[in-house]
Formats: structure tokens, C-alpha cells, sequence
């Protein structure tokens, strides 16, 4: 049984920071991709941060240069370290585990979510 299970959210002031982990279980953790994606009230849920298994990194725009993704395959973690933190992240961040496996040649991907860590940035 494949588990995501993150931690770390809170409630905190603007130009603070928070650091969010996500603990996998049920994978073979370092062939997968690991990503974090957030999701406002009545918006949809967008990629923030992502790793794969080799270890490269890609943001989006309104991230960069303030959120450091980084993984722990001994420890089967990805953490999402988060600086500079704005009301605008404010959000529910979830972990994401993907890979893309080839049968017959046709590409699948497989997707895992966590169930989802709150972050309210407010003053």
C-alpha cells in the first residue's frame, strides 16, 4: 500500500518560513519522481516545486529563488523547505510521487498523492 504522508504545515506571518516534509512508504522511493503542489480555496492545483529521480529541480516563476526542494532516498523523504513566505501561498500543499513506466512500449505514469498539509501566511 503506497502511503504519502506529509507534515509540517502552520500558520504564520508573512517573511517567515516553514519547512514541509513528506514521508513515502509502499515505492521504490528513488525511481520516482517527488513533487509538491498546492491548492487555494476554489482554484486548481498547481505544480510548485518538483524533483525527479536523478535530481533535478524545476519551480514555478512565483516560487523560485524562495522554495528549496530536496529528497532523501536513504530516508525515502522530499522536503520543501519555504522562505520569504507571502499570503499569496497561502494554500493546501500536497506530495506527489510519479513515474512513467513503459508496457509494450506505451507510456503509463503512476501517481500518488498525500492527503494534504494546510499553510495560511497572515498577519
Amino acid at each position: 500500500q503506497v502511503q504519502l504522508v506529509e507534515s509540517g504545515g502552520g500558520l504564520l506571518q508573512p517573511g517567515g518560513s516553514l519547512r514541509l516534509s513528506c514521508a513515502a512508504s509502499g515505492i521504490d522511493f528513488s525511481n520516482y519522481a517527488m513533487g509538491w503542489y498546492r491548492q487555494a480555496p476554489g482554484e486548481q492545483r498547481d505544480l510548485v516545486a518538483r524533483i525527479t529521480s536523478g535530481g533535478a529541480t524545476n519551480y514555478a516563476d512565483s516560487v523560485k529563488g524562495r522554495f528549496t526542494i530536496s529528497r532523501d532516498n536513504a530516508k525515502n523523504t522530499v522536503s520543501l523547505q519555504m522562505n520569504n513566505l507571502k499570503p499569496d501561498d497561502t494554500a493546501v500543499y500536497y506530495c506527489n510521487a510519479d513515474r512513467t513506466i513503459f508496457y509494450s512500449g506505451i507510456p503509463q505514469t503512476e501517481r500518488y498523492w498525500g492527503q494534504g498539509t494546510q499553510v495560511t501566511v497572515s498577519s
